[in-house]
């Protein structure tokens, strides 16, 4: 089976990992910083609070900016649900813009008008994450305007985008938002095996992110409400949790972080194979804005089924009896059971589920061989009966 996403883990990562496990230090030592400074520095942010997954960092990006019941968040339907339950976490109320047609994320011109429709219903979000699908970055500078008009926080889903780039510069160094989210799942772009991060420009955020992650805990004399009792002592301060990633998976994460660029640039070798190969073929290949260079965490196409004689379903299935790992990068958010009982229909977001209908990411990774993608190929030729 040749899997739609994949780690590459070399002799030097598993060097570094090997190193830690005979260090004094298995969690709460020196790698993790290393590890947030190499992010943050790679990107441009000024800080980096490394945790146990995505979500965590999504989950802390919310308390730090202080959502709360009462408030709202907004992000996309076509995302994976930590998405939008970082809001409901924090007892927030959450809503779903539309996406483009065209690079799957969130419309932005849909999110204007929403936000002018809510403005005079006194609803208006307190955060919106942007989510940065298949690693290609959003409309940032349009939803960075809408922000300083309407004034909500802006968390930018980067889990599919570390290494991309938008306007030039790398995703994640803030210019456009309060916090980014990374995440370094298997299937990632690089991985720690599991964890995330999340970077701001803001120390008070980055603060507030660190003590969220480990109990709401310091040893910080600074933080504390009176002078320590003695060389012991420690305060928790904030109710937090207990997120910290370890020092085998920042170990991991600094020797990924070396080969960060090529794993993109193969990745963008990759796709532009992909679209020549399949330019004959009745399907959508990725359209990629010209503002952006996208992480291509995901190669997603989607069937022209008014040209061919097969349903999605059948094509799906076909691929996987010939050995092609395909899978669907995402079920829209509403549609799931848990969220359609908060009264969200299926129609609610008429181009997520149209992108529901007719989609399937194909194999993307680093590790792709040419001969692997040829087959990727020929596979989906036999499924579209071409």
């Amino acid at each position: 089976m040749i899997p739609y996403g994949r780690q590459e883990i070399s002799q030097q990562d598993i060097d570094s990992v090997v190193e830690v496990l005979k260090s004094d230090f298995l969690t709460q030592g020196p790698k993790v910083p290393e590890f947030e400074q190499k992010v943050a520095g790679h990107v441009g942010a000024a800080f980096g609070v490394a945790v146990n997954s995505a979500t965590s960092a999504l989950h802390i990006a919310c308390v730090a900016l202080e959502l709360g019941e009462g408030d709202w968040l907004w992000t996309s339907p076509l995302t994976f649900v930590a998405s939008a339950n970082c809001g409901l976490y924090c007892g927030a109320q959450v809503d779903f813009i539309d996406i483009d047609p065209n690079t799957y994320n969130l419309c932005p011109d849909g999110l204007e008008r929403k936000l002018e429709k809510a403005r005079a219903e006194n609803r208006l979000p307190k955060v919106v994450v942007a989510v940065h699908l298949c690693g290609q970055p959003c409309d940032m500078a349009r939803i960075k305007a809408l922000s300083d008009r309407y004034g909500f926080r802006v968390i930018e889903d980067a889990s599919h985008a570390i290494g991309g780039k938008y306007q030039g510069e790398f995703i994640g160094n803030g210019r456009y938002s309060d916090i980014t989210v990374f995440s370094f799942h298997p299937v990632k772009i690089v991985t720690t095996a599991e964890g995330g991060m999340a970077v701001t420009n803001d120390p008070e955020l980055a603060q507030r992110m660190d003590l969220l992650r480990s109990h709401g805990i310091t040893r910080d004399p600074a933080r504390m409400t009176h002078e320590p009792d003695g060389p012991w002592y420690y305060q928790q301060v904030v109710l937090g949790f207990n997120y910290r990633m370890t020092e085998l998976q920042a170990a991991l994460g600094v020797s990924q972080m070396n080969r960060l660029d090529s794993f993109v640039a193969r990745r963008h070798e990759l796709a532009a194979r992909y679209d020549g190969l399949l330019s004959e073929l009745p399907i959508i290949t990725p359209w990629q804005h010209y503002d952006s260079y996208s992480g291509l965490h995901l190669y997603v196409i989607r069937l022209k089924l008014d040209e061919i004689c097969v349903s999605h379903r059948q094509v799906f299935e076909s691929l996987r009896e010939q050995g092609i790992g395909v899978n669907l990068h995402y079920i829209p958010v509403h549609t799931q059971p848990f969220y359609a009982s908060m009264g969200f229909a299926p129609d609610d977001f008429p181009e997520a589920m149209r992108y529901y209908r007719d989609a399937i990411s194909i194999p993307m990774f680093h590790g792709l061989t040419f001969d692997q993608q040829d087959a990727v190929v020929a596979a989906l030729k036999q499924a579209l009966k071409v």
